[in-house]
């Protein structure tokens, strides 16, 4: 056997060739290596310190709540509660990440996709947009300050918006990721 051939029987699968990426943190650089789109690759990295940075201020929120319940008795409303934050800590941070878990099943069964790379990431950032409305909708009015300039009249009419509206931009978005996915698979 020539020194060629036993090179090429000898050679390690690459990453990117073997199909697997490792879960959730790995699909991020996973994503980001074999995509050729870099508004998806600008995604990549601010979809995933967005969903970081979300999911470590529900985790401390986790922990402030059962800090507070800790000498009560167990079960009932407190019990309540820290599943709660928790719950819709992962229905945040969920469609925040979905766009690029999303991109690299894509890339790992079918192969790339330019328009499906840049349709998904265009949905991520839809989603990190509405995550915000969602807040400002939700703000109490005592805690509602005036906003002068271009965006007045906007985050007025936001904060005008009741409370309970507030879910209804990122389930939109969210339906959004999941539409396009539909679409451009």
């Amino acid at each position: 056997m020539s020194d060629a051939t036993a090179a090429e029987g000898d050679a390690e699968p690459d990453a990117d060739t073997d199909g697997d990426y490792g879960g959730l943190f790995g699909a991020f650089p996973y994503a980001f290596r074999n995509s050729d789109s870099t508004l998806l690759r600008v995604y990549v990295v601010t979809g995933g310190l967005l969903a970081a940075l979300v999911a470590v201020l529900f985790g401390l929120g986790a922990v402030v709540s059962i800090a507070n319940s800790t000498g009560l008795a167990t079960g009932g409303t407190d019990s309540f509660v820290r599943t709660f934050v928790l719950l819709v800590g992962f229905f945040t941070v969920l469609p925040l990440v979905a766009p690029v878990l999303l991109v690299a099943r894509h890339h790992r069964r079918v192969g790339g996709s330019v328009v499906y790379d840049r349709t998904l990431a265009a949905a991520g950032f839809g989603v990190a947009v509405t995550l915000y409305l969602m807040l400002v909708i939700s703000v109490p009015p005592s805690q509602q300050e005036p906003v002068a300039g271009v965006l007045g009249p906007v985050v007025a009419a936001l904060y005008a918006l009741p409370a309970a509206l507030a879910f209804v931009p990122p389930i939109l978005a969210g339906t959004f990721v999941w539409l396009a996915h539909r679409r451009y698979r």
